[in-house]
């Protein structure tokens, strides 16, 4: 491991156990594909840099690479009891995927705009973080309003899901399609304001959603497609509108 490749790791404390497993993750991945390896970086809590060891002991780590199906494989492990969450992917399709204004922005954002390096010869992942900004800056009202319907449609559909299963007494399944819609209510908030989460937690919890029963679930699904349609983007419509996109 080199002083000047990993000296972020070492300023954010190796004694915190998954900081040390991490940089150790690192510096394997770049023996084992020495050819193969554009950068390693942390994401997720430990990436903001106020995590505080406590937790689920989890490590988020993304390992770059300079073409296809090189490198090692995505993976979930755990290491020395810290659960590594191994993401692999080919430097041109991760800047790709960076370019991209989804139904899933809210969640996903916090990935090309927040790492850490542990390995960054080439200061990569600084382009990363350009390149998404660079398209948010880029992008038109409208794209984030369609993303934001096409997430309201996946709500407004687990609510009813669970409202339904509630009446059959399937407890468990409805807890689960309510939570689907919390988190789906939640998104369309973020793309509407353009606002990005750490992870699906932090998105119900900062738009007031974690501890919404369905009744305060439904209201808020209620309300969003009058902003939806004031944004140009109703949710109802005609076939024809359906077949157009």
């Amino acid at each position: 491991m080199s002083a000047g490749d990993d000296r972020v790791a070492v300023d954010r404390g190796l004694d915190d156990g998954r900081w040390a497993v991490a940089a150790r993750v690192g510096e394997a991945v770049r023996r084992r594909f020495p050819a193969d390896v554009l950068a390693v970086a942390v994401h997720g809590p430990l990436a903001h840099g106020d995590d505080d060891g406590g937790g689920d002991r989890e490590a988020g780590l993304l390992v770059v690479t300079y073409r296809h199906h090189a490198g090692p494989k995505p993976a979930t492990r755990r290491v020395d009891g810290v659960l590594v969450d191994l993401t692999v992917a080919a430097a041109e399709d991760y800047l790709a995927q960076a370019r991209v204004i989804s139904p899933l922005w809210p969640l996903t954002a916090d990935r090309y705009v927040t790492t850490q390096p542990l390995h960054d010869p080439t200061g990569w992942l600084r382009t990363l973080r350009d390149e998404h900004l660079g398209r948010l800056a880029r992008a038109r009202p409208a794209e984030f309003s369609t993303a934001a319907r096409q997430a309201w449609y996946r709500g407004s559909a687990a609510h009813a899901r669970a409202a339904r299963l509630a009446e059959w007494y399937e407890t468990d399944q409805a807890l689960l399609m309510l939570g689907e819609a919390r988190l789906a209510a939640a998104t369309v908030t973020g793309l509407l304001s353009r606002t990005y989460y750490r992870d699906p937690g932090d998105a119900v919890r900062r738009t007031g959603l974690a501890g919404a029963d369905m009744t305060e679930v439904g209201v808020v699904l209620g309300r969003q497609p009058e902003e939806l349609a004031a944004r140009g983007r109703a949710v109802d419509g005609t076939i024809d509108d359906l077949l157009s996109g």
